[in-house]
C-alpha cells in the first residue's frame, strides 16, 4: 500500500531572471513499511523535498499525500495536528529540549496531542534502542549517536505513518553514523514503521531497501 505519494511537485523562488526551480516536478511513492534513502548533492533539492512531503513548506504547485490525505488541501493549524499525530522528524541537530530528560523528550509528541501514552510500545522503542539506562539523563549528558537514538525514539513514539529523517548522521563520526543507520534499518524492521531518510552520503544511502536520487530539483533515478 502507498503511504506517501507526490505528485509534480514544484518549488519556485523568486521570478523572472532570479527565478529558481528548488523542485522542478518531483513524483515520488512511498510504500507503507519502506525504507527509502534520497541522496543528492548539496543544493539538489533534497531537504527542500523532505520539508514538502512533511508539510513543513508549501510548495508552489503539486501535491503530497500520506495516508490518502492531501497536506496541503488542509488549513495551517488541520495540518499542524496532522503532522503531529502522523508524521514523525528526526534532524541532524536532534532538536531534543534540553530541560527535559529522555523519557520526557520521547513522550513529548504524544502529550502534546494529549493522547493516552502507550507505556509497553514506549518500553519496547526504548530497548530497541538501547536507551533503558539513560531514561534520567539530560541531553547534555548524552553523546551524540545517543540524543540521535532518543530523537528516533521520540519520532517513533506517536506511531507516525512516516518517519523523515534529515541527514540524521550529519553530526556523527562515521562509525556512530552506521550504528545509526543500522537502528533505522532495526525499527524499520520491527515497527512496520516507513522512513525517508535525506542524506548526501552513498554508503548510508546504499543501507536503504530503495535509493532515489536528486539532481537540480528532479529526480533522476530510483523512484518505483
Amino acid at each position: 500500500m502507498t503511504i506517501l505519494k507526490s505528485e509534480n511537485l514544484c518549488k519556485v523562488y523568486g521570478s523572472g531572471d532570479s527565478e529558481v526551480r528548488a523542485l522542478d516536478g518531483v513524483s515520488v511513492s512511498v510504500e507503507d513499511g519502506e525504507f527509502v534513502s534520497v541522496i543528492g548533492t548539496s543544493g539538489s533539492g533534497k531537504s527542500t523535498l523532505l520539508n514538502m512531503l512533511g508539510g513543513l513548506d508549501r510548495p508552489t504547485s503539486g501535491s503530497v499525500t500520506v495516508s490518502g490525505k492531501k497536506l496541503f488541501e488542509m488549513n495551517d493549524e488541520e495540518l499542524t495536528v496532522f503532522r503531529r499525530r502522523n508524521i514523525g522528524f528526526v534532524f541532524q541537530n536532534y532538536n531534543l529540549v534540553p530541560v527535559l530528560n529522555v523519557y520526557e523528550n520521547i513522550v513529548l509528541p504524544i502529550e502534546l496531542d494529549g493522547s493516552r501514552i502507550d507505556k509497553d510500545y514506549v518500553k519496547l522503542i526504548v530497548r530497541t534502542l538501547g536507551l533503558d539506562s539513560r531514561l534520567g539523563a539530560m541531553p547534555n549528558q548524552l553523546s551524540g549517536g545517543q540524543q540521535q537514538r532518543v530523537a528516533i525514539a521520540r519520532a517513533l513514539s506517536a506511531k507516525p505513518a512516516i518517519i523523515l529523517a534529515d541527514e540524521p548522521t550529519g553530526n556523527l563520526d562515521s562509525k556512530t553514523g552506521m550504528d545509526v543507520i543500522s537502528l533505522l534499518k532495526v525499527t524499520s524492521r520491527e515497527f512496520n514503521q516507513t522512513i525517508v531518510m535525506i542524506t548526501h552520503n552513498e554508503d548510508i544511502a546504499l543501507m536503504a531497501d530503495r535509493m532515489i536520487r536528486i539532481e537540480d530539483g528532479r529526480v533522476v533515478s530510483g523512484n518505483a
